[in-house]
């Protein structure tokens, strides 16, 4: 698994430990363990070549629930998110290499500093938004000397003070572990040029995201990096456009009866900036490049990965090969039902997408 080239293309699904979505309100125990092997299996047999285990402040710890996918899996790979900050760097830097050595280099880190203050503030963090990211400078700092020091290390920073510091245990790749890297503010995209190998957007505009390759370009190349682009999309499929359009309709509509069922009333407004991005987004219309559906982050106050690219198999992937030509390289793709879209996701989304790619590349091959 490990690093991949500029231009290897690499599709991410996203693993739940229990069956729940924007139109299902989670029921039952927290954990599910049936319900996340056959998730986790579902995305290996369709050809994923990771899966995102999420974070939350309440939610089942996302380090073991890898350690369990890996266990019921046999080639899949992880991309673990978590909390810059919570954990030791040296602590964490361990356990994701122990992990990765267990697993045979199926390791990633999606590192996350934290958006909004008051889930931080369930876990007791109280830092603001650019103290956070300036302690994720100095936690991949860290980390990254911990995958591939040869002897001990000091580090004197802000929020860390390490004295001989080291690991016996490295990762499978000696270059360490691979980071990806959210965050949208500018601190964000500050400490994402120093250390993201690939930058996450949730699904953007063609203009949006045009812009944000721009800026974390610009971001890295003083430090002579020059990372990955991904994209997080919610795909709906069905077998014509029309069919399509109307199941989005549909999926609004549930997500409406589900938040109303909860008691929860209009979403507050939120505070990360990446939401800000998809609810300005939001603002521009509900139907934005010709399949970018943006109702539903509006409904939810973009807490998360919520716009849609709606259509066909081959129309949502002639979409996604429109972002592939801005440089995105890697798709985060989860559907709002989870285990069914993931299924259909393997079966049609990512084969015609490959199609598509492989009939251009021997188009200009043959030019």
């Amino acid at each position: 698994m490990s690093f991949l080239s500029p231009d290897a293309v690499e599709f991410i699904g996203f693993a739940a430990p229990r069956h729940q979505s924007e139109i299902r309100a989670p029921a039952g125990p927290a954990i599910d363990r049936d319900y996340l092997r056959l998730l986790a299996q579902a995305h290996e047999w369709g050809g994923f070549d990771r899966i995102l285990v999420a974070f939350y402040a309440t939610a089942p710890d996302a380090i073991l629930l890898s350690a369990q996918i890996a266990a019921v899996t046999e080639r899949i790979g992880l991309m673990i998110a978590h909390r810059t900050g919570f954990t030791a760097p040296t602590v964490a830097a361990r356990q994701f290499a122990t992990l990765d050595q267990l697993t045979g280099g199926r390791v990633a880190i999606h590192a996350i500093s934290g958006g909004g203050d008051r889930e931080l503030a369930q876990d007791g963090d109280h830092l603001t938004k650019d103290e956070r990211y300036a302690r994720t400078d100095e936690f991949l700092t860290i980390a990254r000397q911990v995958w591939t020091a040869e002897s001990p290390f000091d580090f004197a920073g802000a929020h860390y003070r390490i004295a001989g510091g080291f690991s016996a245990v490295k990762p499978v790749d000696p270059r360490g572990i691979p980071v990806y890297f959210g965050g949208a503010s500018p601190a964000a995209i500050a400490v994402a040029g120093r250390h993201a190998d690939t930058y996450a957007l949730w699904g953007e505009s063609l203009d949006q995201v045009r812009e944000a390759i721009r800026k974390v370009r610009a971001a890295a190349a003083p430090h002579g990096r020059s990372p990955r682009f991904s994209l997080s999309f919610r795909p709906i499929l069905a077998a014509t456009e029309e069919a399509a359009w109307a199941r989005a309709e549909d999926i609004l509509a549930r997500t409406r009866a589900t938040r109303a069922a909860q008691g929860l009333g209009p979403a507050a407004a939120p505070e990360n900036e990446g939401s800000r991005r998809l609810l300005a987004a939001a603002a521009q219309g509900n139907r934005l490049d010709t399949r970018l559906y943006t109702a539903i982050a509006r409904e939810t106050g973009a807490s998360g990965n919520s716009t849609a690219l709606v259509g066909t198999p081959e129309q949502v992937a002639e979409a996604l090969l429109a972002y592939h030509d801005l440089g995105v390289r890697t798709f985060l793709i989860r559907g709002f039902d989870p285990l069914e879209d993931a299924l259909a996701y393997g079966r049609d989304l990512i084969p015609a997408f490959r199609r598509l790619l492989a009939r251009r590349g021997a188009q200009a091959e043959a030019a």
